[in-house]
């Protein structure tokens, strides 16, 4: 399973968490964040690629 894929997932169950619990703020971040650098690094590793 590629990395970016993994992180993606990460990202998700961090969001869906924070929306769960009380800490849910700061989880809320962490998972955005999370998402936002596994779709840049899917994006970099696609351009790679194709060169």
């Amino acid at each position: 399973m590629p990395s970016w894929l993994i992180l993606i997932l990460v990202g998700v169950v961090l969001v869906v968490l924070g929306v769960a619990t009380s800490i849910g703020q700061f989880l809320i971040w962490i998972g955005v964040a999370v998402l936002v650098v596994s779709l840049i690094l899917g994006l970099v590793g696609r351009g790679r690629s194709r060169v």
